[in-house]
């Protein structure tokens, strides 16, 4: 049976504390405005190729983001900046990394699509569709097999239920009862088409569940609060040895599937209706009805503005790349003494 939103929620508002509130209004603006910075960098011509934003989505990676310890794991996709961020992955190495400058994230040889940051447990963006579920579900095993109690959490889109790693890693996963926790974040579109035109369930991920003896577990993705109390429970099940989760998270992007893409393809509307339950914007308006003061939220969000602004400054102060370094990082030894 799903698990929906009235479901979930005993009471029209979770007692999940002030502070944990706070944070997560904290983080929320910090994705959204960092990301709405890298889209001014990109019309500004300091970002190259193209990027994937999550403008929209913030309130699943910010949940994530709270909810998690330090030694778990994020694995994500191509659109991956928020929850490279969320795992407290720094701004300047983010925007420098999108820039190809040496303070970035990977000295700026990565860029958009292949954040990584490890000593965080951002464990890398996955350009390739669906590629990072059997990766997490490893690494699940591994602290399975030390006996850690870390908890991967892999992120996809909702085109990814199509793909074979899906089940194969969502199989395994529950056969081993790994530690992995799998969210769906379904947007509606994979690229450009409607993911309800290719799909023959209408929930991608939560009506495909069963199918490996896993609960329907399907979120409102625009709303922190269950979003956050939805992690809680399934990080704490995998680190307990419950065996994996998969929760779809019903969300959509603001923006289309890259910078090159209009977005054309979207019934006329279709945009207008999401942006009124923007998840930024309706997480404030919850606070102040909960009686937080509005000096306070004001009092974050001038914060948050001040460390874009000088992450950006960083990021556009810090050189290129050097020539010399082309051929550093871009191959491991595969022997004994690498594995060792």
């Amino acid at each position: 049976m799903a698990i929906s939103s009235k479901a979930k929620k005993a009471s029209p508002e979770p007692d999940i504390g002030r502070e944990t509130r706070l944070e997560l209004y904290r983080l929320q603006l910090e994705l959204r405005y960092c990301e709405k910075r890298a889209y001014d960098l990109f019309l500004q011509n300091l970002i190259k190729g193209t990027s994937h934003l999550s403008l929209g989505q913030e309130a699943i990676a910010a949940a994530f983001g709270v909810a998690m310890r330090p030694d778990d794991w994020t694995f994500c996709t191509y659109r991956g900046h928020a929850h490279t961020l969320a795992r407290g992955a720094s701004m300047e190495g983010v925007l420098g990394e999108l820039m190809g400058r040496q303070c970035g994230l990977l000295g700026g040889k990565g860029g958009s699509m292949h954040l990584t940051d490890v000593a965080k447990g951002a464990m890398g963006s996955y350009a390739i569709i669906g590629a990072h579920l059997p990766i997490a579900a490893g690494a699940a095993w591994s602290a399975q097999y030390r006996g850690t109690k870390q908890v991967a959490v892999c992120f996809f889109g909702d085109g990814t239920t199509n793909i074979g790693a899906f089940h194969e890693a969502l199989n395994f996963s529950v056969v081993w009862k790994l530690p992995v926790v799998f969210v769906c974040e379904n947007n509606l579109y994979m690229e450009y088409t409607p993911i309800s035109a290719v799909t023959a369930v209408p929930r991608p991920a939560a009506d495909r569940a069963a199918a490996y003896g896993l609960p329907a577990i399907d979120v409102d993705g625009n709303d922190a609060d269950e979003m956050y109390l939805t992690a809680m429970a399934a990080i704490e099940k995998a680190r307990d040895g419950g065996g994996p989760s998969l929760i779809e998270a019903r969300t959509y992007r603001h923006s289309g599937h890259s910078r090159a893409d209009p977005a054309k393809y979207r019934p006329e509307g279709e945009l207008e209706q999401w942006l009124k339950r923007d998840p930024v914007v309706t997480y404030r308006e919850r606070l102040l009805k909960l009686g937080f003061n509005d000096p306070t939220l004001k009092d974050i969000e001038t914060e948050v503005h001040r460390k874009v602004d000088a992450a950006t400054a960083t990021a556009k102060a810090s050189a290129l790349p050097l020539i010399a370094d082309i051929e550093k990082n871009v191959w491991a030894d595969g022997s004994a003494a690498w594995r060792n």
